[in-house]
């Protein structure tokens, strides 16, 4: 079932992409040269899923300058199936490599979601992208497209061999003290985190979320004392299946 909203892009948006577009990128999400490969993720907003706004939350509180207090947007959000070679069971954004046949990375991008979800990539208003991110973990070069839905459609894990879970997660749950803190890898890298929709968003997904409050004047004070262990569970979704396998290999 669609969701017609005639209505284009509102106008905070058009203000985040371009304080997206001319940010600085941190050294350490700086692409090196010549090496990674070029991937795009969707980064949708969208008018607001059904469900709560955000547990004790002032009207207006959270919300970016101009927007009325009952305008809560969105993000769409997919949950990665564990044991993939890459991000397992992590939290993400739609979104993968830009194939030869992509005409750049917005086209890539929706396709991914196509793929993904089931978006309807007609449904949507491409108002931007962001600098290229580098994720070491994986050696992609992430190109964030922003974008909005105008047509909303039902979406789910189109391929389950990659997609557990999708979820539409209201800009005020993000922003929520009670949902935030920062996450410490046993690595010893630490980040920010949230817990929404029934997940722990953490890593690189949790960056560029954490950004996207800062840059579209959502955030709101919150205790960056709470520091966690990221979860054994989390950890686990993260192990490719076929990692014994490969182990057995090299042996």
């Amino acid at each position: 079932m669609t969701q017609d909203r005639s209505a284009g892009p509102p106008p905070w948006l058009a203000e985040l992409a371009a304080a997206m577009a001319g940010m600085q990128v941190p050294p350490l999400l700086q692409p090196p040269a010549g090496q990674g490969r070029r991937s795009a993720i969707l980064v949708l907003f969208g008018h607001g899923a059904p469900g709560p706004a955000g547990a004790g939350q002032p009207d207006g509180a959270g919300q970016p300058d101009g927007a009325a207090a009952d305008d809560d947007p969105d993000l769409l959000l997919i949950q990665r199936r564990p044991g993939l070679r890459r991000h397992g069971g992590q939290p993400a954004f739609p979104g993968g490599a830009i194939e030869p046949g992509d005409a750049g990375p917005v086209e890539a991008a929706l396709r991914e979601a196509a793929e993904e979800v089931g978006l309807d990539p007609a449904g949507v208003d491409v108002v931007g992208t962001a600098p290229e991110l580098f994720i070491s973990r994986s050696g992609f070069r992430v190109i964030p497209v922003l974008g909005w839905w105008r047509r909303p459609v039902a979406v789910g894990p189109a391929d389950p061999a990659e997609v557990a879970a999708t979820a539409r997660v209201r800009i005020s749950e993000f922003t929520d003290r009670a949902n935030r803190l920062t996450v410490r890898h046993p690595a010893g890298v630490s980040g920010p985190a949230f817990r929404v929709g029934g997940m722990l968003v953490w890593g690189f997904t949790a960056g560029l979320i954490d950004v996207l409050l800062t840059l579209g004047g959502w955030e709101r004070p919150w205790d960056t004392g709470r520091v966690e262990d990221l979860p054994a569970e989390a950890l686990a979704a993260a192990v490719p299946d076929d990692l014994p396998n490969r182990a057995a290999h090299r042996a």
